[in-house]
């Protein structure tokens, strides 16, 4: 149920990025067709803000809206995870090079807090949670290293990347893992030890490679 927020945010934003994330999620699978109408429906406003969600989330493709048929949810874009991955690859690297020479102790606090959350999502087995939590503990990287506006630039171009991830995770439950190489991330931080930090993020980046091919022949509905 959407339930709009006293923030500074437009009702037209809030449906926006609730949309975004059910698509994200996987909430919404590629391929579903939706209905301007439905929508509405569902978040209990007027067709407008759903028409512009519909647009921008076409603008960064993660609709299609087609003749005849409507709007679609678009498939996951294979070479576009695979650039994605090689965006993050190249960036990550450099920046857990940088927190190792120069990283606050704020910073610090944050992803320590951080994997207390995803150590108890982990009890739970909370996959949506940790999934944000995943994405919060990269974020908190960035900005420990004044690098926020290359995460939310990075962010806006991996969309089909994490679509993927979430895919894979749901299909294949390895959190325990993910949260190791966290955990290995921030001791190497701590240590200043670039070269293992840098290490443990190929690692970490490099999870799942073989596996979209996998994915691929096991939903082959989902991509293109």
């Amino acid at each position: 149920m959407f339930t709009p927020t006293n923030d500074n945010r437009s009702i037209r934003d809030q449906v926006y990025e609730a949309l975004k994330q059910q698509i994200v999620t996987l909430k919404i699978l590629p391929g579903t067709s939706l209905s301007e109408n439905e929508m509405a429906v569902q978040f209990n406003v007027s067709r407008t803000p759903i028409r512009e969600s519909f647009v921008r989330l076409a603008q960064e493709g993660l609709v299609q809206v087609l003749p005849q048929r409507g709007t679609l949810v678009s498939l996951i874009d294979r070479s576009l995870v695979e650039e994605a991955r090689f965006m993050r690859l190249q960036l990550e690297c450099a920046i857990v090079e940088i927190a190792c020479s120069d990283f606050p102790a704020a910073s610090l606090s944050y992803l320590t807090m951080n994997l207390s959350q995803q150590k108890e999502c982990l009890e739970l087995n909370d996959v949506d949670r940790i999934f944000t939590l995943d994405q919060q503990f990269h974020s908190i990287l960035f900005a420990g290293v004044n690098k926020t506006h290359t995460w939310n630039t990075m962010s806006s171009l991996t969309i089909h990347l994490d679509r993927s991830r979430k895919l894979r995770l749901l299909d294949n439950d390895d959190w325990e893992q993910i949260y190791d190489q966290h955990c290995q991330i921030l001791e190497a931080i701590k240590n200043k030890d670039a070269d293992f930090a840098i290490q443990i993020m190929k690692q970490h980046l490099n999870r799942g490679v073989d596996e979209l091919t996998v994915l691929n022949e096991k939903y082959p509905n989902y991509f293109i």
